[in-house]
């Protein structure tokens, strides 16, 4: 993808980010953050990066998710077929194995911080994904 350097607001530029997919919002969040580290003199370890990179790979992309909350309305619907519910627990598989790494990413980042999981979401902006 090509970029052209342009001069835009901060109010312009949040609304740009306001219409971002969950996963590549997480991405430019964690961006976000590693440029605040190093404008504060700080500097990202490689072990933090790739945490912080494995707690925001979490989220299903957009097309996944849309398929995922159709797989869900099936089923609570009753009208979900066999088939249907064989990939519905296949993506939930996915689903709990990426939030189990998420997981354990936040907890080693927190205690490399030396702080709470709580807190280190909460200073970090990051909220519990919503699933089905």
């Amino acid at each position: 993808m090509s970029t052209i350097p342009i001069e835009i607001s901060t109010e312009q530029l949040l609304r740009a980010v306001e219409r971002l997919p969950a996963n590549e919002l997480e991405t430019f969040v964690a961006q976000v953050i590693a440029l605040r580290t190093r404008r504060e003199g700080g500097q990202l370890d490689a072990n933090e990066t790739a945490l912080l990179l494995t707690i925001n790979a979490a989220y299903l992309d957009p097309a996944q998710q849309a398929r995922f909350d159709a797989l869900v309305a099936k089923r609570q619907a009753e009208t979900i077929t066999p088939t249907e519910l064989q990939e519905l627990i296949a993506m939930t598989d996915v689903i709990e194995q990426r939030d189990t790494e998420r997981l354990e990413a936040l907890q080693e980042l927190a205690r490399v911080r030396q702080t709470t999981v709580g807190i280190l979401m909460d200073a970090l902006g990051i909220r519990t994904p919503a699933y089905g």
